[in-house]
């Protein structure tokens, strides 16, 4: 059995504080057990990372580490920078304690029993352990048609991407420092953490209802989210967009050649319809296009500009 067993189970937060004293309740008995059984150390910890909440997840999350220290510790980001930057803020500062880290939601919705086989997977000498989802029975089908179409579109896109994986996932104290390598602005974990390689397995699990709480992913950020996939990812749209261009531009010259013709030869007729829809066509094309450039020109600008992705404010962890 590896000798290094520290463990940081790493829990962004945002506006939890419906679900944090269950959560903390929950995750306190899984650690106490696995320190029971001699699978992880005494120095293990829970570290909630404070996401900017505006409600009071902060102050609950200072109250369980003043009451228990030696199990919950604390990360305060000086604003909200979103779910991906504070699952990498909380690694980054876990990885100066911790041989081993499980990054996980706060919901409840990954199932904690699933830390187990994580855990015996490093163990065993995987670097990397992603939790991937058995079924999605829990999902409206709006939402496992889109995320299982997601997860095709990706690969067919050539991301090397684990299906069905969120961020649930155990990392080794080398894969993380792997990952802070990479220093893009413009986060997308799912993609970034198979670039790192190293021995990996998975340990499927079933996703329960959310516990309490509504949703922090609506529609709207579950779309700018694949958007962010895709375009951080993969050059593919834009070179389709340079293909449609192409099409486009030999279709043209074909009905250039067929209009001069029938001027020629006199069959020329007013053509509202079709001209309508050309017109409507190609523009709906163009905006496309310049669209999906946009996208790319905007990952550009974000990346060069060089912001730091997150800001800690305070750290609370006994050693």
């Amino acid at each position: 059995m590896n000798e290094n067993k520290t463990l940081y189970i790493v829990v962004p937060c945002y506006k939890e504080q419906e679900v944090l004293p269950e959560t903390s309740k929950r995750l306190k008995k899984k650690l106490l057990d696995l320190i029971a059984d001699g699978r992880v150390s005494e120095k293990s910890r829970i570290m909630f990372v404070n996401d900017g909440s505006s409600d009071n997840t902060w102050p609950m999350i200072a109250q369980l580490h003043e009451q228990e220290p030696e199990i919950f510790s604390g990360v305060n980001l000086s604003r909200n920078k979103g779910h991906q930057n504070a699952v990498l803020a909380g690694m980054l500062t876990a990885v100066n304690y911790a041989d081993m880290i499980i990054t996980m939601d706060a919901d409840l919705q990954d199932d904690i029993n699933a830390v187990d086989g994580m855990v015996d997977a490093y163990h065993e000498g995987y670097e990397v352990v992603y939790g991937v989802r058995s079924k999605r029975d829990t999902d409206t089908f709006f939402k496992r048609f889109t995320a299982e179409g997601f997860y095709k579109v990706m690969k067919a896109l050539g991301v090397d991407i684990v299906f069905n994986h969120a961020d649930y996932r155990l990392m080794s104290r080398r894969a993380v420092e792997g990952l802070a390598q990479f220093t893009e602005v413009n986060l997308f974990l799912r993609g970034i953490v198979p670039q790192i390689g190293y021995k990996w397995t998975t340990v499927t699990y079933e996703r329960a209802e959310r516990f309490a709480g509504e949703s922090k992913y609506p529609l709207k950020k579950m779309l700018a989210f694949a958007a962010d996939g895709i375009t951080s990812f993969s050059v593919k749209p834009i070179r389709m967009v340079f293909t449609i261009g192409v099409v486009i531009f030999a279709v043209s010259l074909v009905m250039l050649l067929y209009a001069l013709i029938s001027k020629i030869l006199g069959y020329a007729h007013a053509g509202w319809t079709s001209l309508m829809g050309s017109i409507w066509l190609i523009g709906g094309i163009q905006l496309l296009s310049l669209g999906v450039v946009g996208e790319y020109i905007g990952k550009i600008y974000n990346e060069t500009k060089r912001r730091p992705r997150f800001i800690i404010e305070s750290v609370l962890n006994k050693e």
